[in-house]
């Protein structure tokens, strides 16, 4: 499933993908999953995360330093003079004896040295490699977050896209209804059988509409450039829309059960993961300080040549094993020690918290889709009854009966039924990718 996934994605990048002069030409399909993955994979935000996590793996491999061996070669050439003096070393006092007597030297020293240590316990360090382990866990669960963040951002962003290219159907299909009433009072005009009056109003009406027409198009137009911003892309990119506000988009794996959803929630959403890595670091943190009171154990070995001059030098070594008790450092491990048991507090605050604004986002949620579905049914409705009206009024006008008055109102209330019923649409879209937001499968969307 997951390579199927990627495969998708991979298609969708190379499909969007600048070629010259035929991206200018040809707008390029997309669905709402593929803006998704899109996003949840290449978007600014999701590539700072990865970093981020780099940085975090990076640090493993410092912390693990201090359970390695270090090896360090030195080699030296001295040639130096001294003062017996200042090594305590006085001569007795001869008469004639010159003042520089006490000078000796010069004394030449060449060395080549190898020295190589090698911890055998330290439980403090190897603590602090666990947490810096954690940390990465913590990192990887926030790039999961990134992701899930900039999934919702891109589908959203589609489905604002969506909506106003709905609106500039809508408006095309109102200006398609004000053309014909315009050519059906200049009929009735022709005959004999309207005023004047009735084709100067159907003559507003038809360039009321066409103005209309022409701001639902720029908002289309700016959807378009805001869901490039949003996928990362050139906001010179065309797109062209695949999914429109059908009654399943933006419909993901999350159950639609409050208790359920709630519990897949906790289950899939990153930020509780990255929270309970923090708070399992916090406390390794914590347990490696405590570990600085135990003794640590290490071994090291000194190799090398000795001598004036390297070709008389001869082999010697130093071996040692050592222990180190810590006794006193001014009471600054117990300082460390309170304020990282105030930070491991605070994270298991704030773990609670979150699985609260958890719950909460998914009950609200779930409230917004069902509210949003009802609507949905209710303006439905709506639409129907203003068709009918429309219709009735247009044979009422047709038939001499009344003015087109009754005509234009029966289109404004359709207008404004079309308008509602593709804000119910939006609404209950917006609803579902909410929810696969709190749900923590954002990424999933479709």
């Amino acid at each position: 499933m997951k390579s199927f996934a990627f495969a998708g994605v991979a298609l969708a990048l190379l499909a969007l993908a600048p070629s010259g002069a035929a991206l200018a030409d040809a707008p390029q399909p997309l669905t709402l999953a593929q803006a998704v993955a899109i996003a949840a994979d290449k978007s600014p935000s999701v590539a700072l995360a990865n970093l981020r996590t780099q940085e975090a793996a990076a640090k493993v491999g410092q912390s693990r330093g201090a359970l390695l061996p270090t090896v360090t070669g030195q080699a030296s050439m001295v040639d130096r003079t001294f003062n017996l003096y200042t090594l305590g070393i006085t001569l007795p006092t001869i008469p004639g004896l010159p003042p520089y007597a006490k000078l000796q030297g010069p004394v030449y020293d060449s060395e080549a040295r190898l020295q190589v240590a090698q911890p055998l316990f330290d439980l403090a360090s190897w603590r602090r490699m666990r947490a810096s382990q954690l940390g990465v866990q913590g990192a990887r669960a926030d790039q999961g977050v990134s992701a899930e963040g900039a999934a919702q951002s891109a589908a959203i962003a589609y489905l604002r896209a969506a909506r106003a290219q709905a609106l500039v159907t809508a408006r095309t299909e109102d200006l398609g209804l004000a053309q014909q009433l315009d050519s059906l009072a200049e009929a009735q005009l022709a005959a004999g059988t309207s005023p004047q009056i009735d084709v100067t109003r159907a003559r507003t009406q038809l360039a009321t509409t066409r103005g209309e027409l022409v701001i639902a198009r720029n908002a289309r137009d700016r959807a378009r450039i805001d869901l490039a911003r949003a996928l990362g892309l050139d906001p010179n990119t065309p797109l062209a829309l695949v999914d429109t506000l059908s009654a399943s988009l933006g419909t993901s794996e999350s159950p639609g059960e409050t208790a359920a959803a709630v519990a897949f929630a906790l289950e899939h959403r990153p930020e509780l993961r990255g929270e309970q890595a923090r708070l399992a670091r916090a406390r390794a943190d914590r347990a490696a300080t405590a570990d600085e009171r135990l003794p640590r154990v290490g071994v090291s070995a000194d190799w090398g040549q000795s001598g004036q001059h390297y070709a008389d030098a001869i082999p010697t070594y130093t071996y040692a094993l050592g222990v180190t008790v810590p006794l006193v450092d001014g009471f600054r491990r117990e300082g460390k020690l309170a304020e990282e048991g105030a930070l491991v507090r605070e994270s298991e605050v704030r773990e609670h918290d979150l699985r609260d604004q958890i719950a909460a986002e998914v009950n609200g949620a779930l409230l917004d889709l069902a509210t949003g579905q009802e609507q949905e049914t209710i303006v439905r409705e709506r639409l129907q009854l203003a068709l009918e009206e429309v219709s009735q009024a247009t044979d009422r006008f047709t038939s001499g009966v009344a003015g087109n008055i009754e005509v234009i109102d029966a289109q404004s209330s359709l207008v404004q039924a079309r308008d509602a019923d593709i804000d119910a649409r939006f609404a209950v879209a917006s609803a579902r990718v909410a929810l696969a937001r709190a749900a923590g499968v954002a990424r999933n969307v479709h």
